[in-house]
């Protein structure tokens, strides 16, 4: 009885630790880089390219999302919120923000440990860079 009790001891945690591993399609988890633009000029250009490229479009990947644009920041860090569309005042799963001029932009929440995390990732790069161009839909 005492040899299963250890066993049982030993399997628990091994088992908690296998289900904290995440999949091989996870995306970065977060992202922080530098801009050569000022925070409010870059989340400018993010927010309209996000706008046009993941809602106007219908994206499907972010038909369960809305945009939630917060560019007028007294603190100095303009942001934009990705929040469900069904529940807009729930908790934010994707913030993209900036602060500083050169800005440097962070952007963080579930949606960026999900599969669409590396896609967003990009977008955001290439956008906060000066182009507005679509990623290939998935």
């Amino acid at each position: 009885m005492k040899k299963q009790t250890i066993g049982l001891a030993i399997m628990i945690p091994l088992m908690a630790l296998a289900g904290c591993q995440s999949p091989s399609k996870s995306g970065p988890g977060s992202l922080a880089f530098g801009s050569d633009k000022a925070a409010l000029a870059t989340m400018e250009r993010v927010a309209i390219a996000a706008n046009n490229c993941w809602f106007k479009s219908k994206d499907p990947s972010f038909k369960p999302y809305r945009l939630a644009p917060e560019l007028n920041s007294y603190s100095g860090r303009p942001r934009i919120l990705v929040v469900p569309a069904n529940n807009p005042g729930d908790r934010p799963l994707l913030v993209v923000h900036a602060e500083g001029n050169p800005a440097k932009v962070e952007a963080f929440g579930p949606l960026m440990s999900h599969s669409s995390g590396n896609r967003i990732a990009a977008d955001v790069r290439r956008w906060a860079a000066g182009q507005s161009s679509c990623s290939a839909q998935s």
